[in-house]
């Protein structure tokens, strides 16, 4: 099940997406009564899609980011696998959707794409148990790093580099039905193929990534989880399209802007 979460004339809903581009009028929306968290009905009301505005698919309280997990990647950057995950935040406000802007910003000249696959958490959890992972999941979404990496180099601490505002692309929306531990990983820019890596090439999975998180933080529903990227990182310019296609998913595209 595809969820998306959408604007209309001004509300905020979400629904699930039905059909695709080779469906006879195309993908529609089934607007759901609540939210997803929970047991939802359907409320049969079908918008088109290309009707509605896509927004983020959740507002995360945290982004729970994960650099190094993909070993040619961690080569790629002068650096070992770690031992223990790398671990950091990207706050709420550098989240953006599917198709809005991302703003260079004015205190970079290096700023990177880094494809992800996405995990979104559908339940409030702690010491999550290995066995159990699967069921504080909601789904998975296509996720960018963005990063400004003069300044990750520059700083000890990546809160700049990594968290500074439209810094963390999400969408087009969840997929609940999915496993995670093979799926391919691909980033364009202008639409040539910059990425491209399987979700199997992960340090530590899923599950890894979720129990290891957990046993010193709560995640809250619509927290997001970023696993890492793949080899192949490089810089984005001003007017670039930048756009990240995960397996099963489908493509989360943003164009890059000057900063007002």
């Amino acid at each position: 099940m595809r969820i998306a979460r959408f604007s209309l004339d001004g509300n905020v809903a979400f629904g699930v997406v039905e059909g695709d581009a080779d469906t006879e009028g195309g993908p529609v929306l089934d607007i759901i009564k609540g939210h997803p968290f929970a047991e939802f009905e359907r409320s049969g009301q079908r918008l088109p899609l290309d009707k509605v505005r896509l927004l983020p698919p959740v507002l995360p309280n945290k982004v729970v980011a994960i650099g190094r997990n993909y070993a040619e990647h961690a080569r790629e950057m002068g650096n070992e696998v770690p031992d223990a995950p790398v671990v950091f935040f990207k706050p709420s406000t550098s989240v953006c959707g599917p198709h809005d802007p991302v703003a260079y910003p004015s205190f970079s000249s290096e700023v990177h794409y880094e494809a992800e696959l996405a995990v979104v958490i559908g339940r409030l959890c702690k010491d999550v148990p290995r066995e159990r992972v699967k069921d504080v999941i909601l789904g998975y979404t296509c996720g960018n790093d963005i990063t400004a990496r003069d300044i990750q180099r520059a700083e000890s601490q990546w809160a700049r580099a990594k968290g500074f505002d439209t810094s963390c692309p999400l969408g087009p929306w969840v997929e609940t039905e999915l496993d995670p531990s093979d799926l391919g990983v691909m980033c364009t820019v202008n639409g040539e193929q910059r990425q491209l890596g399987r979700t199997s090439e992960m340090v530590r999975s899923v599950e890894d990534l979720i129990v290891h998180i957990t046993e010193a933080m709560t995640l809250l529903p619509g927290d997001v989880v970023l696993t890492g990227t793949p080899a192949g990182v490089g810089p984005l310019s001003v007017g670039d399209e930048v756009a990240v296609t995960i397996e099963g998913i489908g493509t989360l595209t943003n164009k890059v802007v000057k900063r007002d």
